[in-house]
């Protein structure tokens, strides 16, 4: 039996950007990964196929808390899959819902958490739940929010940005990896290096430099234009939007940018995201 390490982040944080990452180093591909691949690669914890899997009635008529109890079996499913160390992505909340851990730790053989400045993410938010941006502001605030059981997908627990963000980074640990989505941009190799050495494959830098390239955001955007992309939600326009840092300087209003630093200072300051004119 394998362990979970989970490629963890709050949505629209840089997630699909490191899973893609991960194929290409591992997979040492002589051409960029298809993007509608990653899940061969990277399993999802919200996948309703390992719940279906070790359920006994149909997840529609479950509760709540029966389908939160299954999932720490779902997780021995996914972790009994292969023998290995399994990427997992998730974007729940390191804690319980229903009083049920969302993240089984027996199983966890480490995590990379990627975070990005909420400022940039409310932007890339918005459009991925076609909503307002003051809608986004006010999603990443509030307590408990979360996704429902959907066709493909269980559901999923977020949380604040800020108690998402102080959950999984309050505690260090050597299997634990933090990685700023602005540091993937600005300094590659050095944070995808950090990557590459966490899962015990940064001993050779030509692969290490074909596999940034060949999940940069350029890349992805031209598959997904291509071909298109299967996580994309139906009513979004693409998923790869952007993928740029400092948007909300020229998209955010200056009461826009107040809202989010005063709702996520603490978190927003210890990654340096508060501006040096709001502080």
């Amino acid at each position: 039996m394998g362990k979970l390490l989970w490629i963890a982040s709050y949505p629209k944080s840089g997630n699909t950007w490191v899973r893609s990452f991960l194929y290409n180093l591992l997979h040492r591909t002589s051409a960029p990964a298809d993007i509608n691949q990653l899940n061969t690669m990277a399993l999802n914890t919200s996948s309703r196929r390992w719940f279906e899997e070790v359920a006994s009635e149909p997840l529609e008529e479950l509760a709540p808390e029966e389908l939160a109890r299954l999932r720490p079996l779902a997780q021995q499913r996914m972790a009994a899959s292969r023998p290995n160390a399994i990427p997992v992505k998730t974007h729940n909340y390191l804690g319980d819902w229903f009083n049920v851990p969302l993240h089984e730790m027996a199983l966890t053989a480490g995590a990379i958490y990627i975070i990005r400045n909420p400022l940039d993410l409310v932007l890339s938010l918005a459009p991925h739940r076609s909503i307002s941006v003051d809608q986004a502001i006010d999603f990443i605030s509030t307590r408990g929010v979360g996704t429902k059981l959907a066709s493909s997908h269980m559901p999923e627990v977020y949380d604040t940005w800020s108690n998402h963000v102080a959950s999984w980074t309050a505690k260090k640990s050597a299997a634990l990896l933090v990685v700023r989505y602005e540091d993937l941009l600005s300094q590659p190799l050095n944070a995808f290096g950090a990557i590459a050495r966490l899962v015990g494959a940064g001993g050779d830098s030509e692969n290490l430099d074909r596999a940034i390239r060949h999940s940069s955001f350029s890349v992805l955007s031209e598959q997904e234009e291509k071909q298109g992309f299967r996580e994309k939600p139906s009513n979004a326009e693409a998923f790869f939007r952007v993928g740029k840092a400092e948007q909300w300087r020229t998209e955010l209003t200056p009461n826009q940018v107040r809202r989010v630093i005063s709702d996520h200072r603490e978190q927003m300051t210890r990654f340096g995201y508060v501006p040096a004119e709001y502080v």
